[in-house]
């Protein structure tokens, strides 16, 4: 006998064998039976699930010779030619092939003549949506009020694509995708028939690929088996597919983990060495990352992952976040469609593997918002100081290893450790020209450097003069000048006040420059220091409140503002 294909071997005989359609089933099976048969059905699915199947099942059940049926007898020459597909009476039509409208008045046509030896005449027509507008406009008034011994099946996989004008005057069903469990042991069934050994990950993993169905999950199970010697094992369809093992990935992504991105860069060239395909491997990093969010979502169902959560170590599961794990998903999606325009679709590889070193850093703004907000209001609500232990590591990263928006929230928060106060240069200046000894005679020039012996005090320095002269010679540092509050003198040092601790650190990153300019200016020469006083709602000065509060200081100096 010729050999048959698994998918044409196993194809379902009775509703009952109908595997993942028993609404379908269940549905067809009453109407036969109370005898409420429609004059057209439209089954409607993903490719693979049975929609064909149904409608010779449904073709068989009316014209049973001892029915109509829910359970066609199966020895009747009606069944035998049905099941054959050579019944004259069943007739089974192509929609992608004849989509004119000369061929559905052909159908009208042949409408006229009644079943040779059959109770109904029955059309079936695949892939209906593929038929052209005239043609759908020429079977309007026929499918409304055919004979009364003709019945319409129409099969397709986009329901969207049929007129609503078809669709109204049918009965619907919506076909599903069966789960990674059903195919899984329909498969086991088919092993146990033709004597085949099968390891469970290995029928795992057909029926993960067959994508919900059974007639690719069947025809790939052929292909494995013409391999296997009769044992199926995981391990020979990688070998002969050229599939990466989840263990490959686990491998790749530890060394992430633990900073070795020479060692996961190695990983990668070595799998590509061994003949897998730069897309097939970017596939598979795609749905490695898709079951990881899934799981870091609470999803532990296999038939939704398609893979055990076990196969994935508890250090891999823990260390990302749902934000990182979509990005990666997304970057190596976007890389798929990015390949078929590379200079090297593998240079494209490589860079996605190296960037997958700064995942676990990796924040999108709104993140970092919320951080920073979290810590303010931690800070508010005295939950943190700046001795906290969590503030005290910060500094031990090093911001030029992060990406940049990480980077700066580093900087940021150092600085907020380390506040513009506590930066500028408070400690008093002092005289350090000797006294005149009244021994000394007073004609002996006197040897303190030049700008000790300045004649210009800093109380001479007044900031409309100021403001003039960055005007007319330094724009830029115009408004740093104009965000002087008061110019203080502290033993011949002019001591520039500040509101804010943010214009307090920008003068004093350019105090070589406002020195310049003061010299300029007025010809003060002297030291020039930078401070910090914010007012309070009285116009007094802060540095005046016998118990002021650090942790508000720490929170205006991190957010720049003015405390009130």
């Amino acid at each position: 006998m010729a050999y048959e294909v698994t998918a044409t071997r196993k194809r379902p005989q009775q509703f009952e064998t109908l595997a993942g359609q028993e609404f379908v089933a269940s549905t067809l099976t009453n109407a036969i039976t109370q005898g409420h048969i429609a004059h057209a059905y439209l089954f409607s699915g993903p490719r693979g699930v049975g929609k064909t199947t149904t409608a010779r099942l449904l073709a068989k059940a009316i014209n049973c010779e001892k029915g109509p049926s829910a359970h066609p007898c199966q020895t009747c020459s009606n069944c035998i030619e049905i099941t054959r597909g050579c019944s004259p009476d069943v007739i089974e039509i192509d929609g992608a092939s004849n989509t004119s409208v000369n061929d559905v008045r052909n159908i009208k046509d042949e409408i006229s003549f009644p079943p040779q030896h059959s109770k109904y005449k029955i059309y079936i027509i695949d892939e209906v949506h593929m038929l052209s507008n005239s043609a759908f406009n020429a079977l309007l008034k026929t499918i409304e009020e055919p004979p009364e011994y003709v019945i319409f099946i129409f099969a397709t996989t986009e329901t969207q694509k049929v007129p609503a004008t078809i669709r109204s005057r049918c009965q619907q069903f919506n076909f599903q995708l069966l789960d990674i469990e059903t195919i899984k042991k329909l498969l086991q069934q088919t092993c146990d028939e033709i004597n085949v050994k099968a390891e469970d990950q290995a029928l795992f993993w057909i029926a993960k690929e067959a994508t919900g169905s059974m007639r690719d999950a069947y025809t790939l199970f052929d292909q494995v088996v013409s391999f296997s010697n009769g044992e199926i094992t995981l391990d020979k369809i990688r070998s002969k597919l050229g599939l990466i093992g989840i263990e490959s990935l686990n491998e790749i992504m530890i060394h992430m983990i633990h900073g070795e991105k020479d060692k996961a860069i190695a990983s990668t060239l070595q799998l590509l060495s061994r003949g897998v395909s730069v897309e097939q491997c970017i596939k598979d990093f795609a749905d490695y990352f898709r079951v990881l969010l899934l799981i870091r979502k609470g999803i532990a169902s296999e038939s939704i992952l398609g893979e055990q959560v076990s196969a994935f170590p508890a250090e891999i599961r823990a260390v990302y976040t749902e934000e990182q794990l979509e990005t990666a998903l997304g970057m190596f999606l976007q890389l798929f469609r990015d390949i078929r325009y590379s200079l090297n679709p593998r240079f494209e590889l490589e860079l996605a593997i190296s960037r997958l070193n700064t995942l676990r850093y990796l924040a999108s703004s709104t993140i970092v918002m919320e951080q920073l907000a979290r810590l303010k209001n931690d800070l508010v609500q005295g939950k943190l100081t700046p001795c906290n232990s969590q503030l005290k590591n910060l500094p031990d990263l090093d911001p030029e290893s992060l990406p940049l928006q990480q980077s700066q929230l580093v900087v940021r928060i150092k600085e907020t450790i380390n506040p513009v106060e506590n930066k500028v240069r408070h400690e008093p200046v002092v005289d350090e020209t000797p006294p005149v000894s009244s021994q000394q005679p007073s004609a002996e020039p006197s040897r303190t450097p030049a700008r000790k012996e300045q004649i210009v005090s800093p109380s001479a320095i007044e900031l409309p003069k100021l403001i003039a002269y960055a005007e007319n010679h330094d724009p830029s540092l115009l408004t740093i000048i104009k965000q002087i509050r008061d110019v203080k003198n502290q033993n011949n040092a002019a001591i520039l006040v500040f509101a804010t601790a943010f214009a307090g650190q920008n003068a004093e990153n350019n105090i070589d420059s406002i020195q310049k300019i003061i010299k300029d200016a007025v010809g003060f020469d002297g030291t020039v220091l930078i401070k910090v006083e914010k007012e309070n709602s009285h116009g007094s000065s802060t540095d005046d409140k016998p118990n002021e509060d650090p942790t508000a200081n720490l929170i205006c100096s991190m957010f720049g503002g003015i405390e009130e």
